[in-house]
C-alpha cells in the first residue's frame, strides 16, 4: 500500500512538472563559452539587493507601533469594484507610467501598516451588489441584494416591506456625536454607495421620483431623502443633477431633463439652498470646475457640488473636450476641499470618499478605464493621508466587491500590463488556438469575441486603446461582480484591529468603536476604554 501511494504521488509530481514545463515559456539559450559577463535579469537586482529590501521591510514592521487611541476623524475610502487583481494591475500601471517595470512599485495605501480581508457576500446572495455591501460597511448589518439602509426583512422592490426595517449608518452616528460629515463620489450622489450613508430604500434604482411615482406604499426617492431628511450633511459632491431638477428645467450641460426630472414640481437644488439660507449657514452650490475652485473652504460650511447630469466622467476622459466642456474637479481635489471644510469642527468628522467608476470600467470590460480610475483614487487617498494626523485620524481603504478581471499568462517583468502576454523570443505567447491573448482578461462580459467557434485574432489590435474590451469567456452585455474577498488597508487609531479576515459589516463597527459613536458612544465601550487601560 505504501509503495502504491508513493508511486502514485511520484507519477502526479512528474505530471505536474511536465505540465509546468509545457505551459511556462522556455527561452532558447546560447551555448556557454565561459567568458560571458555576469548579468542579472529583471532590473539587475542581485541577491544582496533582495535581502536588503526584505530587511528594510522587516525593520519597518518591527518599528510599527500599535496605535491605541480615539479617532477624532474617520475617512472611509471605498474603491467600488477594486478587487485585489485591480490593485495589483494598477500598481504595475502606475510604475509603468513612470517608465519603470512597475511590479516593484506601490500605491499610496500599500504603505499603510495594517491590512485584512473582507468577506463580501450579502444576506441573500453569494456575490453581492454595491447596495447591500454599502449597507454592510456603513450601517453594520448585512442585507439583501439591491436594498439600501434596511435590514434583511426588506424584499427587493417591495416598498411596504422596508417600513420599520430602516437601519442607521456611521454618518448618522457621527452627526449624533456632534461631528461634521461629508460624501464625495465620482458617481451620482444618489448611487448605491453614497446613498447607503443616508437613504433607506427597497430598490437601489429609486434615485428619483421618476421611478417611485407609481410604486405602492409611498416610499420616498433617494434624492428627496438626501435633501429633505439629511440637511446637516455639510459636504456633498459627485454627479447626478438629473434627479434634483424638475422635468421642465434644463440642465446646464445636458439640456432637456424631461425623462429623469422630478415629477413633484420641486427643484431640490434650490430647496437645499433655501434651507441653508433660512438657517443662516455659509453655503455654496457649484456645478463646474471653475466655480468649484473658487470656493473658499475657510468661509464655506456647506458645499453641494453636482458636476454632471449623471455620473462624472472617467478620470482618463475628464479633461477630454469630447466628454467634458464645463470641467470637473478630480477626486483628489474634491477630497482636499472636503477635508478643509470638515476639519474646522473641533469634534472631528466622518468622510466617505468613493472611487465609483472603477466599477463602471470593469462592467464595460474596459480595464484601462478601471485602472486609471484606481490611480485617481490612489491620489485622493494620498491627499487625505498627507492632510491628516495618524494619531487622531483613522483612514480605511477597501472595496465593496470584486470583479472578474484577472492577471494571466506568464508575461515578462515589465511587460505592458494592458498589452499582450509576451514570450521569450520577442513575440507573443499564444493559446492552444494559436492566437495571442492579453495579460488582463475577464471571465465574463462584453469582451466575449468568439465567432464560428474561433477567438478573434488580436495580433494587430491596440489593446492599450481606451475603447478596447479585454476578451471574456462568457458573453454578457455587462461584466459581473466577483464573489471573492477584497482587501482592507488601514492606518490611524485602532487600525490594527482590521488585521485578519472579517465579515464586511465589521468595518462599520470598528470605525464606530474607534471614533466612539453609535453603539460605541459610551466611553466605557469604545476605544477610549483601551486608552484608559494603557494610560491610567
Amino acid at each position: 500500500m505504501f509503495g502504491t501511494i508513493t508511486l502514485a504521488a511520484l507519477a502526479l509530481n512528474c505530471l505536474s512538472v511536465n505540465v509546468d514545463a509545457f505551459l511556462f515559456p522556455q527561452p532558447s539559450l546560447p551555448p556557454h563559452t565561459g567568458n560571458e559577463p555576469v548579468k542579472y535579469s529583471g532590473n539587475g537586482e542581485t541577491a544582496d539587493y533582495w535581502r536588503a529590501v526584505a530587511k528594510t521591510e522587516l525593520r519597518n514592521a518591527l518599528a510599527t507601533q500599535t496605535n491605541i487611541g480615539v479617532a477624532k476623524n474617520v475617512i472611509l475610502y471605498l474603491g467600488d469594484g477594486m478587487s485585489i487583481p485591480t490593485v495589483t494591475a494598477s500598481r504595475i500601471l502606475k510604475g509603468q507610467l513612470q517608465n519603470k517595470t512597475g511590479e516593484e512599485g506601490h500605491l499610496s495605501f500599500d504603505l499603510f501598516p495594517h491590512t485584512g480581508l473582507s468577506k463580501t457576500y450579502c444576506q441573500d446572495h453569494q456575490t453581492p451588489d454595491s447596495a447591500a455591501t454599502g449597507t454592510a460597511y456603513l450601517c453594520g448589518v448585512k442585507t439583501n441584494m439591491g436594498t439600501i439602509g434596511v435590514d434583511g426583512r426588506t424584499r427587493f422592490g417591495d416598498c411596504y416591506s422596508s417600513k420599520g426595517a430602516e437601519v442607521t449608518s456611521i454618518l448618522d452616528w457621527s452627526l449624533a456625536a456632534g461631528k461634521s460629515v461629508g460624501i464625495v463620489t465620482t458617481t451620482r450622489v444618489t448611487h448605491a454607495t453614497p446613498a447607503a450613508t443616508y437613504a433607506h430604500v427597497a430598490n437601489r434604482d429609486w434615485e428619483g421620483d421618476h421611478y417611485t411615482s407609481g410604486i405602492p406604499g409611498g416610499c420616498k426617492d433617494i434624492a428627496a431623502q438626501l435633501i429633505d431628511d439629511n440637511p446637516n450633511i455639510q459636504v456633498i459632491m459627485g454627479g447626478g443633477r438629473q434627479f434634483f431638477l424638475r422635468y421642465d428645467q434644463r440642465d446646464p450641460e445636458h439640456g432637456s431633463n424631461a425623462h429623469y426630472g422630478r415629477r413633484d414640481g420641486r427643484d431640490l437644488i434650490q430647496k437645499w439652498k433655501d434651507d441653508k439660507h433660512a438657517r443662516a449657514k455659509n453655503y455654496k452650490y457649484v456645478w463646474n470646475a471653475t466655480d468649484f475652485h473658487a470656493v473658499d473652504p475657510s468661509s464655506t460650511d456647506y458645499l453641494l457640488g453636482l458636476f454632471e447630469y449623471s455620473h462624472m466622467n472617467y478620470d482618463y476622459e475628464r479633461k477630454d473636450p469630447n466628454h467634458e466642456i464645463a470641467g470637473e474637479p478630480s477626486l483628489e481635489e474634491m477630497t482636499e476641499k472636503a477635508i478643509q471644510i470638515l476639519s474646522k469642527n473641533k469634534k472631528g468628522f466622518f468622510l466617505l470618499v468613493e472611487g465609483g467608476l472603477i466599477d463602471h470600467g470593469h462592467h464595460e470590460g474596459r480595464a484601462l478605464l478601471a485602472l486609471y480610475d484606481t490611480l485617481a483614487f490612489d491620489k485622493a487617498i494620498a491627499k487625505g493621508d498627507s492632510m491628516t494626523n495618524r494619531n487622531d485620524t483613522l483612514i480605511v481603504v477597501t472595496a465593496d466587491h470584486s470583479h472578474t478581471m484577472n492577471i494571466v499568462g506568464y508575461p515578462s517583468r515589465g511587460n505592458d500590463i494592458l498589452g499582450k502576454v509576451d514570450d521569450s523570443h520577442g513575440g507573443y505567447s499564444r493559446g492552444s488556438d494559436g492566437l495571442p491573448y492579453t495579460t488582463l482578461l475577464y471571465l465574463d462580459g462584453p469582451g466575449y469575441d468568439v465567432h464560428s467557434g474561433h477567438r478573434s485574432n488580436i495580433t494587430r489590435v491596440n489593446t492599450d486603446d481606451k475603447h478596447y474590451h479585454q476578451q471574456a469567456a462568457v458573453p454578457l452585455s455587462s461584466e459581473t461582480h466577483g464573489g471573492d474577498d477584497v482587501a482592507i488597508f488601514a492606518r490611524g487609531p485602532m487600525s490594527h484591529l482590521f488585521t485578519g479576515v472579517h465579515e464586511q459589516h465589521y468595518i462599520a463597527h470598528l470605525m464606530a468603536y474607534a471614533s466612539c459613536v453609535g453603539d460605541y458612544s459610551l466611553q466605557s465601550e469604545c476605544a477610549a476604554a483601551e486608552v484608559a487601560k494603557h494610560h491610567p
